[in-house]
């Protein structure tokens, strides 16, 4: 019993002796500097970033449409400004696009990829860097969408410039023997 007492003392000691308590590591005017250092980042800077990750984040369906060459990526773009203005409620409908495989669009005008996809094509088919075979794929599709109706003037020049590669190579003039006489 007397060891409970000993023990019940102790610890009365021991909380007659505790200093006052402190809710921060600062006192006085550091923690008035600090608040406000807080207030104008909560104020100021958390809005700020909050827009531009919403920001980032509606912008995603128009970078995959331009990834994937979706031929209506400039549509898909304005959806995505529009979400913008709407709050959101549209950006599903944009990312959905986006992934969609434009069959609709294949059948009436004979392709399936934006123009730019055709002007890389023939810029690396230019320096050299496609098959055979796919210079014949990107002669027969450009085919295929001028059967369908005019082809852009741009993608005139490419199916030109991919002509004017696959011609053979023009025979040397002769050289006339000189004359005698």
């Amino acid at each position: 019993m007397q060891i409970r007492i000993a023990c019940v003392a102790l610890v009365l000691a021991l909380l007659g002796m505790a200093g006052s308590a402190h809710a921060s590591f600062l006192s006085g005017e550091a923690l008035d500097t600090a608040a406000d250092v807080l207030a104008i980042v909560v104020l100021c800077i958390v809005p700020i970033g909050a827009i531009v990750v919403f920001w980032l984040v509606h912008v995603l369906p128009e970078k995959i449409a331009e990834k994937r060459h979706h031929p209506q990526q400039e549509a898909i773009t304005t959806l995505c400004l529009l979400s913008l203005v709407f709050g959101g409620m549209l950006w599903p409908v944009a990312w959905l696009w986006a992934y969609t495989k434009p069959v609709a669009y294949r059948s009436a005008y004979g392709t399936d990829k934006h123009e730019h996809y055709f002007v890389e094509m023939g810029e690396k088919a230019r320096s050299g860097k496609l098959l055979p075979e796919e210079i014949a794929h990107l002669r027969d599709e450009l085919d295929e969408m001028a059967a369908r109706g005019a082809l852009p003037p741009e993608l005139r020049k490419v199916r030109a410039e991919l002509d004017a590669e696959s011609a053979p190579p023009a025979a040397p003039a002769p050289v006339p023997a000189p004359s005698k006489g």
